[in-house]
């Protein structure tokens, strides 16, 4: 390698900034601040952290880290580089050729369905993917809410001596013991089960497969629907059964939207595409609020056609304390914290510099 310092392309994720955090000496001290802020729940210091991915790091360090904004400009900034990351942008023979030094590209993510793998083979150029906890954790939170819908437990928590049953408009009347078991003595209705009923994921993207995965353990039969369908090899292994979005949504107990916030999916499910899901089936979107349209969402709830709706990140953040949607007893609202804790994105990151580092010393 050279004496200048490596030069590493990143696509222009909010997430993968961290990179240029921690390898560029050059990113500047509000940036590096704005991290540490916002780490600070779960990283109180965020410098020494920086401090060990460094050493960890090796001759990375430093590095002059380019971050790109755009599929566009990315093969303007790749001449030099020894390292590219991406979560979106295609990599193939185009963006290959503007790059002769590269070493490794690194996928922000485990799916390289827009890396042209054969071709970085044929270039020598490695690539490297990461399962990320943090889609990890945000599909551990979308059953979070599923569960909590299912089994009430955001109405019935707390419901345990006579005084709360009645407190609650459940005064208790005891079972014959003699003759019948006392579970659910406070006789509790609308419960439901996962195992048998049908989930429908709109998007099968990295956090989508991570739901599709904890569906099946939990008995589900597992709908999907986008734009480009799966092998029938990767259906099979993801349990998976491919359906057109209007038969999806006609079918499933529970629709769970996992799609990127764009002009495309904004308002994917609108009125119309809402009239369309099963009775009393339930929507639970840890992805993007504006997937589904606020106004028809709240008339479906207002009828009693929606069994159920769960929503983390919000449609504004903060949320309003007289927002219109928490006074529906079947709505679960939290405050954007689907992919906590921060140690998941942190430890993504420290395990791809790690990886750069290691390639780019082979």
């Amino acid at each position: 390698m050279s004496s200048a310092p490596p030069i590493v392309v990143v696509e222009d994720d909010l997430w993968m900034r961290l990179i240029g955090v921690v390898l560029d000496p050059a990113t500047s001290a509000e940036r590096c601040a704005a991290f540490a802020d916002f780490m600070s729940p779960d990283e109180r210091d965020f410098a020494g952290w920086c401090d060990r991915l460094r050493a960890r790091a090796g001759r990375l360090y430093p590095s002059e880290v380019r971050l790109v904004p755009s599929q566009a400009e990315l093969s303007r900034q790749l001449p030099g580089a020894c390292a590219l990351v991406v979560e979106s942008f295609a990599v193939g023979k185009e963006e290959l050729a503007c790059a002769p030094r590269l070493r490794v590209v690194h996928k922000y993510g485990a799916v390289l369905r827009n890396v042209d793998v054969a071709a970085c083979s044929a270039a020598a150029v490695k690539v490297l993917g990461i399962r990320r906890r943090a889609n990890i954790a945000c599909a551990e939170h979308a059953f979070a809410l599923i569960l909590t819908l299912a089994r009430r437990i955001h109405r019935i928590a707390g419901f345990t001596s006579i005084e709360r049953l009645a407190a609650a408009g459940l005064p208790y009347r005891p079972f014959d013991r003699r003759h019948a078991p006392s579970a659910n003595f406070g006789r509790i209705g609308g419960m439901r089960s996962l195992n048998g009923g049908t989930i429908g994921i709109i998007g099968l993207g990295e956090i989508g497969r991570e739901i599709a995965l904890r569906a099946a353990a939990f008995g589900m039969s597992i709908l999907y629907f986008q734009r480009t369908r799966l092998s029938p090899a990767e259906e099979e292994a993801l349990r998976v059964s491919y359906r057109p979005l209007e038969a999806l949504l006609a079918e499933s107990d529970w629709v769970v939207p996992q799609l990127p916030a764009n002009a495309a999916t904004r308002h994917l499910l609108d009125a119309g595409r809402l009239a369309l899901m099963k009775r009393e089936a339930c929507l639970v979107n840890v992805s993007r609020a504006d997937v589904i349209e606020r106004a028809a969402l709240i008339a479906a709830l207002r009828s009693g056609r929606l069994g159920g709706f769960a929503l983390d990140p919000l449609y504004e953040e903060p949320g309003h304390s007289n927002d219109e949607l928490l006074a529906f007893e079947n709505v679960v609202l939290t405050p954007h914290m689907a992919g906590s804790p921060r140690s998941n994105g942190l430890a993504d990151i420290a395990d791809l510099i790690a990886a750069l580092a290691d390639a780019i010393l082979d």
